[in-house]
């Protein structure tokens, strides 16, 4: 999904949200700000953290709205949420992955500011995208809780599109050995399902029982595969440490 087969009202709710937060620049100032973002979702190396992850963070922020005390604020959250990505293989999958919360707060701030948004919220906006590193809002930060479950969201996809995630992840960090991702991603999945709840907003709760199913049958998957290349190691240490028809040991 590239910049022109973005939705036609992705613009619109941008400025609207810019406008409700306090926002005073002029449409077409606010309409460049909103295409500088979606040409940074749509750059060729994201394959998961796209425009299409954009638009359904926002979906699931529209579901979780009644609970939020300022959702245009979340909204803004969730367009520069990932507004700075970088899969390269210096950023570690498993610590960090590509996208950089902490840029992508300065760049919310940096921009919002510009675009006329009170310095108060504009600081909001950059501190809810700065939470995203952890992904775990304080209870009582309602509209922290209603991002962060927006963007874990996914997990609880139906098993066919939770493939079809998993697939898109790979793609971006194809970089990476195939052993060294699986191994990152089980990190990741253990400290997921370490948790008390992966939800925290009240309306997202029914979400929690199919991502905790998603996540554990794709543990179990990767921790076969690994066992399956563990033995292949071993086996093949084996054949390499075997004497041969001399009766030494093969160099």
């Amino acid at each position: 999904m590239g910049v022109h087969d973005a939705p036609a009202w992705l613009l619109p709710a941008f400025a609207r949200n810019v406008a409700e937060a306090g926002g005073t620049a002029p449409a077409d100032e606010v309409r460049r700000t909103a295409e500088d973002l979606l040409e940074r979702w749509t750059r060729p190396e994201r394959h998961f953290h796209n425009l299409k992850h954009l638009v359904d963070v926002l979906a699931r922020v529209d579901e979780l709205d009644e609970e939020a005390h300022h959702p245009e604020l979340v909204r803004l959250a969730a367009w520069y949420h990932g507004a700075v990505f970088d899969s390269a293989e210096r950023k570690a999958y498993a610590n960090k992955g590509g996208e950089d919360e902490a840029a992508s707060a300065v760049l919310a701030r940096e921009q919002l500011t510009e675009l006329g948004v009170p310095e108060a919220n504009a600081q909001r906006v950059a501190a809810l995208v700065q939470a995203l590193v952890r992904h775990a809002p304080d209870p009582h930060d309602i509209d922290c809780a209603v991002l962060c479950d927006a963007d874990l969201a996914m997990l609880a996809a139906e098993p066919q599109r939770y493939k079809a995630y998993l697939h898109d992840v790979r793609s971006e960090y194809a970089h990476l050995p195939v052993e060294d991702y699986l191994r990152a991603r089980v990190r990741i999945l253990h400290k997921l399902l370490a948790r008390p709840s992966l939800f925290v907003s009240p309306l997202a709760q029914p979400w929690e029982e199919p991502a905790r199913q998603n996540v554990s049958a794709e543990l179990q998957r990767i921790e076969k595969e690994l066992a399956r290349l563990d033995a292949q190691r071993a086996a093949q240490t084996a054949d390499e440490d075997a004497p041969d028809a001399s009766g030494t040991t093969t160099p």
